[in-house]
């Protein structure tokens, strides 16, 4: 691969109106990022769950922060993995113009790497695949594709973003969003179908496959498939930094609120963090922790000290391997390759975050509503979608937005429609959906 055709600001379903010569303040990949921030995708991440319960009296993170640190951290890797590109490449003679863009799209992409996750974080997911292949759904095997019900079954909030970004839902633009090819390409951390998926993971759908193809051709993505086999490229090599970054946040940010919550003391936090330092610096950490007194300002301090060497050591993994990752033979994720002291302190991290949080009872308690929550409202919209005749499916079909085909000419086209409408629901939504379904609520008078 190479970074000439990388980076392209062609715009999907615009292709006709690309202008490579234009000229203006912004460029189309800060337009991307722009684009993405007055969106109600990304606003309707304010309201759908991360890791704990949406905030009470401690405001915890959920989807929309996450998207904005992810989205920090993430150009703030891209900038400096770009500037030691520039000059790599400027002292061998070649253009480096197209360097100074991989901030800005890594930056974008980090905004929309979450925009497919249904609400109830990971269990929604969960929820959503577990009613074809263990609930109702069962029934409909018979009436769909092979690749069909491996995309139900595997339901993948990745390869529900790219849809959420580039499909044209019933009265909106061709195109979707119409992001640039290079941004669209970033958030496909794994560039294959899910009859291919590893551990339930792809990156497009089935109605899909064709744009991502056309993506992936255009930016010169090496592709690992033959003619007729399932498709698979190698990744883009911006997703590498995608990924960091999310990894990142997630892993670090988790641990901060756990602190917040009391799950965790305070000790088991600052001792896992300072993990990630040589005895010299972590005595200097040690010692300005000392200048306050708050224990919440000890842990932030703390905190922005890992994410900046992690963006460092990431950063310096990427341009260390960078023939490696245009080749497309680059393994793992680049936080597997940075040098073993911070490997082992994130790996730390990780195992008390498995240990502690995600086993924690407000956490269980989250993912035990939202798989009951989820189920129910998979099973009364597919019943709808799926029997339009009967009384209650036409009352049900009434509350739809009109952007969802649930009269698609076919049964996957139906179901895509109710889980368009259900990944796009926040937490609140959903939860109120549910009750008024249940009878358990009804409209103000």
């Amino acid at each position: 691969m190479t970074w000439e055709r990388l980076v392209n600001d062609k715009r999907f379903g615009l292709e006709d109106y690309h202008d490579p010569r234009k000229n203006g303040t912004r460029t189309d990949f800060r337009r991307d990022y722009d684009r993405l921030v007055f969106s109600s995708p990304f606003r309707r991440l304010q309201n759908k769950t991360q890791v704990f319960p949406l905030p009470g009296s401690i405001f915890v993170h959920n989807r929309l922060t996450h998207s904005l640190e992810v989205s920090c951290v993430g150009k703030s890797m891209a900038d400096s993995i770009a500037l030691a590109l520039k000059r790599r490449h400027g002292a061998a003679g070649t253009p480096v113009e197209h360097f100074d863009h991989l901030g800005d799209i890594v930056a974008a992409a980090c905004l929309a790497h979450d925009l497919g996750n249904p609400p109830f974080g990971h269990s929604g997911e969960k929820a959503i695949s577990t009613f074809f292949s263990e609930g109702a759904g069962r029934g409909l095997r018979a009436q769909l594709s092979d690749r069909e019900w491996s995309d139900l079954t595997r339901f993948e909030g990745n390869a529900n973003a790219f849809r959420v970004l580039t499909h044209q839902f019933e009265g909106r633009r061709r195109g979707g969003f119409a992001m640039t090819y290079s941004m669209l390409a970033s958030i496909v951390k794994y560039p294959y179908e899910s009859i291919l998926s590893e551990k339930g993971k792809f990156g497009f759908f089935t109605t899909e496959k064709a744009d991502f193809e056309r993506v992936a051709t255009e930016l010169g993505m090496l592709r690992l498939s033959a003619d007729g086999e399932p498709l698979r490229y190698a990744r883009h090599p911006l997703v590498y930094i995608v990924e960091a970054a999310d990894d990142i946040c997630y892993e670090v940010m988790d641990l901060e609120d756990a602190h917040k919550l009391r799950i965790l003391p305070l000790a088991s936090v600052v001792d896992v963090l300072l993990g990630f330092f040589d005895d010299e610096r972590r005595a200097h950490i040690e010692e300005s922790m000392k200048r306050v007194s708050d224990p919440n300002e000890q842990v932030a301090y703390l905190r922005s000290c890992v994410v900046g060497v992690l963006v460092d050591r990431c950063a310096e993994t990427f341009i260390a391997n960078e023939d490696a990752i245009l080749a497309g033979t680059f393994k793992g994720p680049l936080l597997q390759h940075i040098p073993e002291l911070e490997r082992k302190a994130f790996e730390r991290c990780s195992a008390l975050s498995w240990e502690k949080i995600y086993c924690a009872s407000e956490v269980v308690d989250v993912e035990l509503a939202g798989n009951r929550i989820i189920s129910f409202l998979m099973e009364r919209l597919v019943g709808a979608v799926v029997n339009p005749e009967l009384n209650y499916s036409r009352l049900l079909l009434a509350k739809f937005p009109e952007q969802y085909d649930v009269n698609a000419p076919t049964l996957f086209g139906k179901l895509q429609a109710v889980l368009d409408h259900i990944s796009a629901m926040t937490d609140v939504y959903a939860l109120d959906l549910y009750r008024k379904l249940n009878g358990m609520s009804l409209p103000a008078v």
